[in-house]
């Protein structure tokens, strides 16, 4: 089949989301003069290594903000932000911070998730996160559409829980990563190949 966007696709189901898949969940933290916030973001990556660079994106807005959704708001207020990768025993809690909740919430609290301060920056933290990027916002963009944002951060310091370093690597296996599919799907990473690009010896 083939559709445009604009005219709809005509399925049960928006397949775009499926199509773009898997996703990395960035599990975002925020500090605002209304609180601790935390959500998760599956329009979310790295997009630069010098200086280390991630983008998190908002779609559509919130009653209660007068642009985008808490998370963008907060980041916009402070200027910094926390991306916490999400792990397999994290995936109830993760699902349970994206519920609506009214600015101010705290979805720590709401989901039962322990918090620990950032070291470069003023703003919560995942405590047993597999790995925390903490970020300081140098651009936001308004994107088309009602309230799509893209927030870029410029990541100022890591943090890597010691049982998922194995042979001076960041293991995704034993971090039990997880990622968005479409519709109410995710995936767990569960296998790992290796191959070199051309002229690597």
């Amino acid at each position: 089949m083939f559709y445009e966007p604009a005219t709809g696709h005509g399925l049960p189901h928006d397949p775009l989301n499926a199509i773009v898949a898997p996703r990395p969940i960035g599990w975002i933290s925020t500090r605002g003069r209304l609180g601790d916030n935390l959500a998760p973001y599956s329009f979310f990556n790295a997009v630069a290594y010098t200086p280390p660079q991630v983008m998190f994106a908002t779609t559509s807005g919130k009653a209660d903000r007068p642009r985008g959704k808490d998370t963008a708001a907060q980041a916009e207020e402070s200027g910094v932000f926390c991306v916490n990768i999400v792990g397999w025993a994290a995936r109830a809690a993760m699902n349970a911070t994206s519920a609506a909740l009214p600015a101010g919430a705290d979805e720590f609290e709401a989901a039962g998730v322990a918090r620990a301060p950032c070291t470069t920056i003023d703003c919560p933290r995942v405590a047993d996160a597999p790995a925390a990027l903490e970020c300081r916002v140098t651009e936001i963009v308004a994107l088309k559409g009602r309230g799509n944002l893209m927030v870029l951060g410029e990541v100022t310091g890591v943090h890597l829980r010691d049982d998922c370093l194995a042979e001076g690597r960041f293991d995704v296996l034993r971090a039990g990563l997880i990622g968005r599919l479409g519709y109410r799907d995710y995936v767990r990473v569960a296998e790992v190949f290796e191959m070199p690009r051309p002229g690597e010896g």
